[in-house]
């Protein structure tokens, strides 16, 4: 399961809100959860229980870091050079808080269908199979989100050019 689905897992939690430095806990805590409840995953059905798992996980860990008085920054040593330069990285990561704070407004139901149809490249179909949910609230949740999406967006473009004039 590891092998087959470990960048899936990691994908989803940092969408769902995980910061970079948690990561790798979050990670082994949901196989922690998969190896514990091995017999009650459906053969088939190991993405679906994993994305679950990993939706718990996200929100237990934006909980703790919300009571946490102090908010560590990402470590700023990583373990090899980057292949980008300075300012690349620096939009990056610009570009990284922003998708951040966008998916941060959003529910918890329709960040996970925004997420796993936008960035998992799921169709309706598989989302509405892996959340449990009947297809039209998949694509009523997603309609409603990609909305917030755009919404958010011009928000945020309207501020950016009223700071700059």
């Amino acid at each position: 399961m590891v092998g087959e689905h470990g960048t899936f897992v990691a994908r989803t939690l940092r969408n769902l809100g995980v910061p970079a430095r948690e990561l790798d806990d979050c990670v082994q805590r949901v196989y922690i959860v998969a190896d514990r409840r091995l017999n009650d995953i459906r053969p088939g059905c190991e993405r679906a229980f994993l994305f679950r798992s990993a939706a718990h996980i996200a929100a237990h860990a934006r909980r703790s870091l919300a009571r946490k008085r102090e908010v560590l920054e990402e470590d700023p040593h990583p373990l090899r050079a980057p292949p980008f330069q300075p300012d690349e990285l620096t939009q990056r990561k610009q570009f990284r808080e922003l998708l951040d704070s966008v998916l941060n407004s959003m529910s918890e139901e329709l960040r996970s269908v925004f997420i796993l149809h936008t960035f998992e490249e799921l169709t309706m179909a598989e989302i509405a199979e892996l959340l449990e949910l009947p297809p039209g609230t998949v694509a009523s949740r997603l309609r409603r989100a990609r909305g917030m999406f755009r919404d958010r967006i011009e928000a945020l473009k309207a501020g950016a050019t009223q700071e700059s004039a």
